[in-house]
């Protein structure tokens, strides 16, 4: 992405602070794995969001109307020996040069810098209760600066929850933010294709997983999120990541899995016949599910609600059950009443962005948010039955479905990005025998 994007972010945001204001923001720990070995960094997305900075110890200032500058950037000195051992810093000259600040400090110097930037501030937006040792600072930098009243300084009054305002923003999608998406949209479609391709009876659940990885790195790319790849019984538990069993004959394959661009997200998952042809209680219930999720991206449109699509899938579902005899009764009582929830528990979709569950109110003043142009949002209802369900017939057990795809909210119908997966039944079987 252009630093000029991550520029017009910045000002926008600082717009809508106002003078008097001031904008911390830290950028992510390094986290440990066990010992001396740290997980691979990945940056915090508020911080990425702002910056484009992809390293630990830093942290964002924003000083609407600061003279001398409105966008410092505390960071890493370069260190030679360091950079041997760990990788190329940027320090403050790359800071200025490579990301667009217009002032730049050593980190380690934040104590003595940052107070005097913010004494005559009015109100400080950070959101407290993420990086505590950060809040502790925050803090005592306002309580030091209060501390010297007598002599004329003037401490920030207010404290803004810095989400309010950046969340917000994240929620609409900008041309070179959906090109990003698309990007990881379109290796995750070939990956979930090739995974298909490959998935045979006697493979292992991780065996299939190996191959989504190698898509992803292949492209320069990393998981978005933990790979979901769940056979028979294990397509049942929602968050399934152990992916350590053997696929059987005639069971069905759960994959959730999706790639990371640059920090943008892709989530796809799909659903498919471990032999390559679904058997006649697979094929009526997958199409039940895939019926309701039509039905749901229908209602991903301007001026509809949130809540819109996943009341059209629920009354799927529920319409799909009564009638494979799953669930008895009447179809709108069953829904009054949750029926449906012993089968499908969770909600159809998220928010979708630099994280896979992004940011973003989905309710505004207690009613469901409106959705508007630029909004992307999953789309994904289910149906688990899992082995022993009391009064299901066996022949639905260990039926583990989900059908999940990307969805961009336009002027207009809503767009697809993840529809060159196969998910119909022929489409699937098609792909799967060729």
């Amino acid at each position: 992405m252009d630093m000029k994007d991550f520029a017009r972010r910045r000002k926008q945001l600082m717009r809508m602070m106002g003078e008097g204001a001031v904008a911390i923001l830290p950028a992510a720990p390094v986290a440990l794995r066990n010992r001396d070995v740290d997980y691979p960094y990945r940056q915090d997305s508020d911080f990425y969001y702002l910056s484009g900075f992809p390293e630990p110890e830093a942290v964002i200032v924003l000083i609407p109307g600061r003279k001398h500058g409105e966008y410092v950037l505390f960071c890493r000195e370069r260190d030679i020996e360091m950079e041997t051992w760990n990788g190329r810093r940027a320090g403050q000259l790359g800071a200025c040069e490579q990301y667009g600040a217009d002032d730049s400090f050593p980190i380690s110097d934040i104590d003595d810098i940052l107070p005097g930037m913010m004494e005559g501030c009015e109100r400080v937006y950070y959101t407290m209760g993420v990086h505590p040792e950060l809040d502790q600072q925050v803090l005592h930098w306002v309580n030091m600066i209060r501390s010297m009243n007598r002599s004329g300084s003037r401490a920030p009054g207010e404290f803004v929850s810095l989400e309010h305002l950046l969340h917000d923003m994240r929620l609409y999608k900008s041309r070179a933010e959906v090109a990003l998406h698309r990007k990881a949209m379109k290796v995750s479609v070939e990956a979930h294709k090739q995974a298909m391709r490959f998935a045979a009876p006697g493979v292992m659940e991780y065996e299939v997983e190996a191959e989504l990885l190698y898509q992803f790195q292949r492209n320069g790319m990393q998981t978005a999120y933990s790979s979901i790849v769940g056979s028979g019984a294990n397509g049942c538990i929602l968050h399934y990541t152990d992916n350590n069993a053997v696929l059987e004959d005639g069971d069905l394959l759960l994959i959730d899995a999706g790639a990371e661009k640059e920090c943008y997200a892709a989530d796809i998952t799909r659903t498919f016949p471990v032999n390559g042809v679904f058997s006649k209680s697979q094929k009526a219930l997958y199409q039940v599910v895939l019926d309701a999720q039509l039905a749901a991206i229908d209602k991903v449109r301007p001026g509809n609600h949130w809540n819109d699509a996943h009341e059209a899938a629920v009354e799927v579902l529920t319409a799909g059950l009564v009638e494979l005899g799953i669930l008895k009764g009447k179809v709108k009582k069953l829904v009054n009443d949750q029926a449906y929830r012993r089968f499908y528990m969770h909600r159809t979709g998220h928010w979708l962005g630099m994280d896979v569950h992004d940011v973003g109110d989905y309710k505004v003043d207690n009613e469901w948010r409106e959705l508007e142009p630029g909004m992307m949002l999953t789309v994904e209802p289910g149906l688990y039955i899992p082995a022993g369900s009391k009064g299901v017939a066996k022949k639905w057990w260990n039926h583990g479905i989900r059908i999940e795809d990307d969805v961009l909210v336009t002027r207009d119908d809503p767009k697809v990005m993840t529809e060159a997966a196969p998910k119909s039944v022929d489409a699937i079987q098609e792909w799967m025998a060729g």
